[in-house]
């Protein structure tokens, strides 16, 4: 099951998740996931809204593999971010509900 939350910020997000032992960066390391989706569920996904600027949205996600490795993907709306896989994470986390 999926739990959706809304911070303020996305450093409070990432906070809270490093916490959980989500200690992972699969921005670092997406294709990862690409290559083998079906070893990974998005467990967590925290929203952040940007007050002003559209361009401020992000989504944090809090992903496990099935060997047990906990990690964050952070994907921004921005166009430099990877759109490819916020795509794919996205499809993802909504077959997951």
């Amino acid at each position: 099951m999926i739990r959706m939350y809304h911070y303020a910020t996305v450093s409070k997000a990432l906070d809270q998740l490093n916490e959980k032992g989500f200690t992972f960066d699969f921005n670092l390391n997406s294709d990862m996931i690409k290559k083998n989706p079906e070893k990974f569920e998005i467990v967590h996904v925290y929203r952040y809204e940007g007050n002003s600027d559209p361009g401020d949205e992000a989504v944090v996600y809090g992903i496990k593999s099935t060997s047990g490795k906990k990690g964050v993907y952070v994907s921004g709306f921005s166009a430099d971010s990877d759109q490819e896989t916020a795509k794919f994470l996205n499809d993802l986390s909504i077959k997951g509900r």
